[in-house]
């Protein structure tokens, strides 16, 4: 996906259905509309939080300990030091994502690597670092859970 400079903001933003794509970066937060997929590694931002908010589609999220799905309306709030990544599953998703300036200047700087670079060196610059390198690990598990939209907490069988 192509990254574009934008200009600073002087007043708020809104969007609403059909709007277009929403991008805007403040002193403090920055929010894009994007449709691909995070890294495929997990990973740990050591001062940042990061959220995303799904806007049509479904992300699955994996965790050290588990793995989510996050359908259409579903928001995920990930603190610094909590290991993640994402991925889309259903083509057409489209998501919010929430992130600091420093992560934005992150993901810009990941994404004008060559392809195949080793990235730890450019993660440690932002105070990130990979917590598993080999995305490829045994998916025997449980399945993924899919996110209750009310509460925001993972669906139990009925």
């Amino acid at each position: 996906m192509e990254r574009k400079e934008h200009a600073p903001l002087t007043g708020p933003i809104i969007a609403g259905p059909g709007s277009p794509a929403i991008h805007a970066a403040g002193t403090s937060l920055v929010v894009h509309e994007w449709t691909d997929s995070g890294p495929s590694y997990l990973h740990v931002h050591r001062s940042d939080d990061e959220a995303w908010h799904v806007l049509q589609g479904a992300l699955r999220f994996r965790f050290p300990d588990r793995e989510v799905d996050a359908l259409a309306g579903t928001t995920v709030f990930v603190p610094a030091g909590s290991p993640h990544t994402y991925r889309v599953v259903e083509p057409g998703s489209r998501y919010l994502i929430l992130l600091t300036p420093r992560l934005d200047r992150l993901i810009a700087k990941l994404r004008s690597l060559p392809k195949g670079s080793d990235v730890r060196a450019t993660l440690a610059e932002f105070d990130t670092e990979m917590v598993e390198q080999d995305p490829c690990r045994d998916r025997s598990g449980p399945p993924a859970r899919e996110v209750d939209d009310l509460t925001g907490r993972e669906a139990r069988p009925a």
